[in-house]
């Protein structure tokens, strides 16, 4: 029997939608083996965690990079798995109404005020709902509302510290690879791009820091391309000139940090004489003679040529001394908010042992000090608790003690006996939040207060679960500390059950 007309042709065109069925499919099942994967006209419905936009297309979550809620954007992927895919926005189709202009030139390159483009409002809004989602979805305990976040007066120029890198394989933008650049212009002094370790971004005007930030940096650029000076090639490890520091206090005083490569007596003093010469308002000026194969000072020995090798910052009317190598929150008057949340939650009444937990250079401790009748500081930098003794003696205040090591080593039953057991204790740990055991001791030491002021509401939900046991949560505090990033702080004051 004959086929049917067209039976050829209706079975190609079957075995095609077959073939383009199965790519489909093929690209969800081996997502990776696809490349250049760009998903077109993607409408941004939210924000996630971590600063990045959220979009969905056939029930698959879509995190995107540079996009804003409203907006309707061509992603290209960088991760494509089965129920999740990650990319950056290419080109925006619609842009939201709640976008503003971005204030800084480098916008869009250099990655360390991604959130410009959104209004300072929204910004707290979104930073409010994360804290929020984090603590509820990976918590899972029990939880007060949430207070409203705190926001800074000042959304530019609010840091006090700033590190640059001298490079010499600048970050060219687009175009800039065909203008055929001559060396000199190949040389920078600025930020690590994104995701790029041996690229920076030549920064003319950074807006994070009050001036002469920019005038330091860039007189020191224009004098080092005028000699001829090696700027650090991190492929290599070679070149001379390789970090700048900068730590500019609301006192006024200002701490210049250049670090080299290697020793060059001559030339080191020609330039940092000249630096002294066209920036007087430096204070203090360190240099650190860095061969190591990264750029961690905190191995270094930093070493005074103007000044007295410090800068002093207050808190309120709390003075702290600051060196070359020294952690102080980078951003002092929102500093000071937070620490004045941090205290209130402590509840203290003058009678009280507070254990300070990271206690870094003694700022917490110190800044709840005259609340409390004792406080015991503990850390595991040595360099950092000597600074947190200076930092005690300067102030006045001689009933806080600080001790360094590990909190499991150095809280001992011993320990406890001669200090005395924690009536309240206060954890400011890094972004990784605290380590399981550390979570165990604190449940051992049962205070009836734990205040927990934290950088990273993923991990402090992830601690607040395990704190769960025995403490429940009382009071939410979100402190936004860095305007124009997705960064937040959240403080949280637990109570012993029962």
């Amino acid at each position: 029997m004959p086929w049917p007309d067209g039976w050829f042709a209706r079975l190609s065109a079957s075995r095609s939608q077959l073939i383009a069925r199965s790519s489909k499919l093929f690209s969800y099942i081996c997502p990776m083996r696809k490349k250049n994967v760009v998903l077109e006209q993607l409408a941004v419905a939210d924000y996630a965690a971590e600063g990045k936009a959220l979009g969905r297309i056939d029930g698959k979550v879509v995190f995107i990079e540079g996009a804003v809620p409203g907006d309707v954007v061509d992603v290209r992927l960088s991760k494509n798995k089965k129920d999740w895919a990650e990319g950056k926005a290419i080109h925006f189709h619609q842009y939201s109404p709640d976008r503003v202009t971005p204030f800084c030139e480098h916008f869009g390159v250099c990655g360390g005020c991604k959130w410009q483009m959104l209004p300072y409002e929204k910004q707290l809004l979104y930073k409010q709902n994360e804290v929020a989602q984090n603590l509820r979805r990976l918590g899972k305990v029990e939880l007060p509302p949430l207070m409203p976040i705190l926001g800074c007066t000042d959304t530019a120029r609010y840091r006090n510290k700033l590190e640059f890198t001298f490079s010499n394989r600048r970050y060219l933008l687009p175009g800039e690879m065909e203008a055929g650049l001559v060396p000199e212009q190949s040389h920078a002094l600025g930020f690590h791009v994104p995701r790029l370790f041996d690229k920076v971004i030549d920064i003319n005007t950074c807006h994070l820091m009050q001036e002469p930030t920019n005038r330091i940096k860039n007189t020191l650029r224009q004098f080092a391309l005028q000699q001829g000076y090696e700027f650090y090639d991190i492929r290599h490890h070679t070149g001379w000139l390789r970090n700048l520091v900068l730590r500019i206090c609301t006192t006024g005083e200002v701490m210049v940090n250049v670090v080299f490569g290697y020793e060059d007596e001559v030339e080191r003093k020609k330039t940092l004489d000249h630096l002294l010469k066209e920036v007087p308002e430096i204070t203090t000026l360190v240099y650190t003679i860095n061969a190591k194969l990264n750029d961690s000072l905190y191995d270094q020995d930093p070493i005074t040529y103007y000044g007295k090798g410090f800068v002093i910052e207050k808190l309120e009317d709390f003075q702290f001394k600051i060196g070359p190598k020294s952690f102080f929150q980078t951003n002092t008057k929102q500093g000071e908010r937070l620490y004045q949340v941090t205290r209130d939650f402590a509840e203290l009444s003058g009678k009280e042992t507070v254990y300070d937990l990271y206690c870094g250079t003694g700022s917490i401790g110190l800044f709840v000090s005259r609340g409390a009748g004792k406080v015991i500081g503990v850390e595991v930098i040595g360099e950092a608790v000597e600074d947190a003794k200076a930092n005690a003696a300067l102030n006045g205040i001689s009933h806080a003690s600080f001790y360094a090591g590990d909190v499991i080593d150095v809280c001992s039953d011993a320990f406890f006996e001669q200090q005395g057991r924690p009536d309240v204790i206060i954890t400011d740990p890094p972004r990784a939040g605290m380590h399981e055991k550390l979570v165990r001791k604190i449940l051992d030491m049962a205070a009836p207060t734990v205040v927990y002021v934290s950088c990273n509401p993923a991990t402090q939900a992830r601690d607040l679960q395990l704190l769960d046991e025995k403490y429940a949560v009382t009071k939410i505090q979100p402190v936004d500390m860095f305007p124009q990033t997705h960064h937040i702080e959240n403080v949280v004051q637990l109570k012993l059950k029962g």
